[in-house]
């Protein structure tokens, strides 16, 4: 994956190394080796011969170059591992591979690398719900402006803003526990899945690989199903929503308009060859193209799980794109937690953006109020009138009202001034918040807490 110019700041996620020839090679040896432990308990290769394999399934007892060089002879990339494996495991080489074809070892061996990824991926999301559960108790209680379709609405909270991605990222990880059962399985079963080749008792076999490998067997060994690796790259794709709306929110309110809040700017960051004074959204401009791409292969992945007959080339390219999904995800992921951990937010910026509109962000409160007496749809063609009035004349919006005998007559001048204090009009943005914070620590706590047993 390309290296971004933001990249010397943001913390390495190990996903492109986990993804390396080398890793993928040593765990396509893995589960060779679990096959052959597997076959020798089950007397269908001799003893001496499983004990050989397993101790050969080791990268650095093999000759890469000469596996590098007989996969451009061959075009073929297992033959040439299987083929130097043989070699290692010496007079046992003859049972190396028993029975098995190409897709039960690379598919099987590549499912391990994504359980890593998965691991990478729940762990940094859990470290952002640490994170966001910090500024959202820092935010809880700080007003600003509610923006509907780009315009004030009523006041929240930045907490309540927060709490949301709180709510959305918990789903993700719910979405990635639930996954688990339907990813992490062993295929094996042979040249079209049938398992004739295996044995007398492929079932057994086919559990005893998957538990040595910490897998559960596909029901169904066929090469032609694919759909959870395409499900996989969509709950990524889900993630990148959540990742992308984030980076798209404080990209806006950094703007020098809003300047509510600003990511990170470390001392020495230069944001213009020819505007010294520019401090420009660098981490979420990497957010919202990079979500953009993973969103863009999840219709790829869905393609791709279309195999034609018993089996085709369909894994090998979805392999493909679930590694980029997982190298972009982890990418984003990691500058979310930089951005969230690091975001300032000034709400004394918030404040006086609220009061751009001198008082009609209140203006449902004066409708409700008013409804009261006069019906909720008079209420509202009265207010309606005095905000029209604010938006195309000198008059404000207070002194539209106070003018108005359709709201003198039914409420006081001080009733109408604490309904245009935007505190009095938050609801449960702030406990939402405070619940939300509270929620994510303890989701953290207990996820932590389930890992370790």
């Amino acid at each position: 994956m390309k290296k971004r110019f933001t990249s010397a700041r943001v913390p390495g996620t190990g996903m492109e190394q986990l993804f390396s020839t080398p890793a993928r090679w040593q765990a396509w040896l893995d589960v060779e080796a679990a096959l052959a432990r597997a076959q020798a308990d089950l007397g269908l290769i001799p003893a001496d011969a499983g004990k050989a394999i397993t101790r050969a399934c080791d990268l650095d007892r093999l000759d890469q170059d000469r596996i590098n060089a007989e996969i451009d002879r061959t075009s073929h990339p297992l033959m040439p591992l299987i083929a130097e494996l043989g070699r290692a495991a010496d007079q046992y080489g003859g049972w190396v591979h028993w029975g098995a074809t190409t897709q039960n070892i690379t598919q099987t061996g590549d499912t391990l690398l994504l359980r890593r990824a998965h691991t990478i991926i729940r762990g940094q999301i859990t470290d952002i719900l640490t994170v966001l559960a910090e500024l959202t108790e820092r935010g809880a209680e700080m007003i600003m402006a509610g923006r509907t379709h780009g315009q004030h609405a009523v006041p929240i909270t930045f907490g309540f803003k927060t709490a949301g991605w709180i709510d959305e990222y918990v789903r993700h990880l719910d979405r990635l526990d639930q996954i688990s059962p339907r990813l992490f399985v062993a295929l094996l079963g042979g040249a079209a899945g049938t398992s004739a080749s295996l044995g007398e008792d492929p079932d057994t076999l086919q559990r005893a690989v998957a538990t040595n490998l910490g897998l559960t067997p596909m029901a169904v060994p066929s090469r032609s199903i694919s759909d959870h690796f395409a499900e996989f790259v969509t709950v990524l794709g889900l993630i990148a929503t959540t990742s992308g709306k984030i980076g798209r929110e404080i990209y806006q309110l950094m703007k020098t308009e809003y300047h509510e809040v600003e990511e990170p700017v470390p001392a020495g960051t230069v944001g213009s060859s020819t505007m010294p004074h520019k401090r420009n959204p660098q981490l979420c401009q990497d957010i919202i193209g990079m979500t953009a791409e993973i969103r863009a292969l999840v219709p790829l992945a869905l393609e791709s799980a279309i195999s034609e007959h018993d089996a085709d080339n369909a894994p090998s390219a979805l392999f493909d794109v679930e590694q980029h999904a997982c190298e972009l995800t982890a990418e984003t992921l990691s500058r979310i937690h930089l951005i969230v951990s690091g975001l300032q937010l000034d709400p004394r910026r918030m404040r006086s953006n609220l009061d751009l509109s001198g008082g009609m962000i209140a203006s449902e409160a004066i409708m409700l109020r008013l409804g009261e007496t006069i019906g909720r749809q008079l209420a509202h063609e009265v207010v309606y009138d005095a905000a029209q009035t604010a938006s195309t004349t000198a008059t404000s919006f207070t002194d539209a009202l106070a003018v108005d005998p359709r709201v003198t007559s039914q409420l006081d001048t001080d009733t109408i001034k604490n309904l245009l204090q935007p505190d009095s009009h938050l609801g449960l943005a702030p406990a939402i918040a405070h619940h939300q914070a509270i929620r994510a620590r303890e989701i953290v706590v207990s996820r932590g807490e389930n890992d370790r047993r």
